[in-house]
């Protein structure tokens, strides 16, 4: 048995919330010479580029959480302006992208899940997706761990969906079936210019906690299915490479998107790096025209504002 498939089947066994739960703990001890050696050491473990965040000292921060959820210099990322192309939402790795095949997502080669049951088990939910596309972004250690909009969104309404804390790592997916419509999650759905879009950020082990900016930590007090509506006369409208969540710990945000919506760029594949900001694909040409008229109609607006102000 190889170390990969021992690795993933003794996570089986594993108690999942309680080492989460302990490491949440110890990840916001304030006590300055633990948190400044865990800080330090992390940092040397995984070789973090500390050069690009807000803060570049270890002391700066009050506790773990505060140096893994850590702002970035302004500048350190450029967001694409294009309206006809979608950005990638966080740092990371792609794990898997393409076409959704009759409701199911690639997890890993061989390995198929339910796109209902990722979002929550509703079918009602995933049927504006049947027959679109995805994406899957792996956040290692390392990175920036604070995920961004693709592209201009309406909240609609969340979904928290309880589950296990599996690893979400290459190993992982490649030998725990359903591995991320398995684990706990925060689906979130947007009207967007490319049409209905899903982002799903999915926990993992040792992750101590999923928050969003609209609504602070995701998880509820009780852990059972919570849906969230957000179609209030003061929706959350969040711009393209706005903050929208962050993960303390690294995990997984997962894109997907109706049919003949976005086309992704040929040359990502399993593995590939991406950063914040930069172009994953791009709208198709009915939704990139929508998408500049949207743009040029928002300008007008702002001139209109800008004439009478004056």
């Amino acid at each position: 048995m190889n170390k990969s498939k021992l690795f993933s089947l003794l996570q089986y066994v594993i108690p999942h919330h309680l080492l989460s739960r302990l490491t949440g703990r110890l990840a916001e001890c304030r006590i300055g010479w633990i948190k400044n050696q865990l800080i330090k050491s992390f940092i040397k473990r995984f070789n973090v580029d500390m050069s690009e965040a807000l803060h570049e000292e270890p002391a700066a921060y009050i506790n773990f959480n505060d140096f893994f959820t850590r702002e970035l210099k302004p500048g350190a990322r450029e967001i694409v302006a294009d309206p006809t192309q979608l950005v990638s939402p966080a740092d990371g790795a792609i794990s898997e992208l393409g076409l959704l095949q009759q409701g199911q997502l690639l997890q890993a080669k061989g390995i198929n899940y339910s796109l209902t049951r990722l979002l929550g088990g509703n079918i009602e939910k995933a049927k504006p997706f049947i027959g679109g596309s995805f994406a899957t972004i792996y956040l290692s250690p390392s990175d920036y761990h604070r995920v961004h909009m693709p592209l201009q969104g309406r909240l609609l309404e969340t979904i928290y969906v309880p589950g296990r804390l599996f690893s979400v790592n290459q190993a992982t997916a490649d030998n725990v079936p359903g591995l991320f419509a398995r684990n706990e999650r925060l689906v979130c759905f947007f009207e967007t210019p490319a049409g209905p879009m899903a982002l799903i950020l999915v926990g993992a082990m040792i992750v101590a906690g999923i928050e969003t900016v609209w609504d602070g930590q995701a998880a509820p007090l009780v852990r059972k299915v919570t849906l969230k509506d957000f179609t209030d006369p003061q929706p959350v409208v969040l711009e393209k490479g706005q903050e929208m969540g962050r993960f303390k710990l690294g995990s997984t945000a997962i894109l997907v998107f109706g049919p003949d919506a976005v086309e992704w760029r040929e040359e990502l594949k399993n593995g590939t790096q991406v950063k914040l900001g930069e172009a994953l694909a791009s709208l198709k040409v009915k939704k990139a025209l929508e998408a500049k008229k949207v743009l040029e109609t928002d300008k007008d607006v702002l001139e209109v504002k800008s004439n009478s102000a004056e």
